[in-house]
């Protein structure tokens, strides 16, 4: 399985370790994205994770998780997965991202 990415370290697609390198390797891998997304909309347990992001397999979801709060982006507390500040200012960078996408779709009727 491959490590968490870390600024400063290579990852996949660069050995230059540059943070936005790192983010990008994180942020693309499959299910990431959406995980922060789902949990953006509040805290879940694990199983409402799963039926959030369409019953994706539990390894794939445990995978993303440990990477995700190896990053500092989600932490697990007593009620479940939630965002830490770090993932929130991440979902703060992504709106204008929303805006855009509607805009987009609004060109593919």
């Amino acid at each position: 399985m491959p490590r968490t990415p870390k600024p400063g370290t290579p990852v996949r697609g660069s050995t230059t370790g540059r943070p936005i390198m790192a983010a990008l390797d994180l942020l693309g891998r499959r299910w990431a994205l959406r995980v922060i997304w789902e949990l953006h909309q509040g805290t879940a347990g694990f199983r409402e994770l799963q039926r959030r992001c369409e019953q994706m397999s539990s390894s794939v979801l445990t995978t993303r998780l440990t990477e995700l709060t190896e990053a500092h982006l989600v932490e697990l507390t007593d009620d479940g997965y939630r965002l830490t500040p770090l993932g929130t200012g991440l979902v703060a960078a992504l709106l204008p991202l929303e805006s855009w996408s509607d805009t987009w779709a609004a060109t593919h009727p």
